[in-house]
């Protein structure tokens, strides 16, 4: 089975478990983290994780880029930072789109006194809605995570249950703070996971080297225009 049936077979998996989610998890999972979970600041805690990604992928391409412009080639570490880079910043756009198209509200009012389903019995999509009280789905916080965490999963195996840890933690965190549902959270991950993936699959796929002198003639097999620029 190559690549792009597992990927197929991931976005169907994902497509049943938001659907059972929405039908018989999210509303009593809620109601039960507003009861007796919320106010447990330890949950809101968790959720902080991803913030610290973007600060860091802007520094990372920022001086990757320079080291780049400056002839020298990147080492195994710094290529897997800018492909985390790469993964974060593209899933957050993704994610950015698809909050607008499907318009989902949150488990609770806490902006702009957004209509909720913990105050309003609020439920459900409203796609195209726009406007952060409609933006639930799929969970930002976990796109973040699981785009970064994908990114090392390939690249680093031998560390993946610290992976793990770091994504059940945030999940948690979002759950237990009633910042999303369920739902939402299962989405954000795969959309995530879908970002580092592809962000490693291109990388390994490409010839690493685009430009090229023009005195190689544009016909010429890629792989043999390089060994010929090297010559020149």
């Amino acid at each position: 089975m190559n690549d792009v049936w597992k990927w197929g077979l991931g976005l169907a998996a994902t497509a049943a478990l938001v659907t059972l989610s929405y039908v018989w998890l999210d509303r009593p999972i809620a109601l039960l983290a507003h009861e007796e979970l919320s106010r447990f600041k330890f949950f809101e805690y968790l959720t902080h994780i991803p913030e610290w990604f973007t600060p860091l992928a802007i520094v990372a391409f920022a001086a990757l880029g320079l080291r780049g412009l400056s002839g020298r080639a990147l080492s195994r570490w710094q290529t897997v930072a800018l492909l985390t880079g790469v993964s974060f910043v593209v899933a957050e756009m993704i994610k950015n789109q698809l909050k607008y198209a499907f318009g989902r509200t949150w488990p609770e009012t806490w902006i702009n006194n957004n209509p909720s389903f913990i105050r309003d019995g609020a439920f459900g999509f409203n796609p195209f809605h726009g406007g952060a009280g409609f933006s639930a789905f799929p969970s930002g916080h976990t796109t973040a995570v699981c785009a970064v965490a994908s990114v090392l999963w390939i690249c680093y195996p031998r560390y993946r249950v610290l992976y793990a840890a770091v994504v059940i933690a945030v999940g948690v965190g979002l759950v237990g703070a009633n910042f999303h549902f369920l739902s939402d959270i299962i989405a954000g991950a795969f959309l995530g996971i879908s970002a580092g993936w592809l962000a490693v699959a291109l990388w390994d796929r490409g010839e690493h080297q685009l430009c090229l002198r023009d005195t190689v003639p544009a016909d010429k097999p890629l792989a043999e225009a390089r060994a010929v620029d090297r010559t020149t």
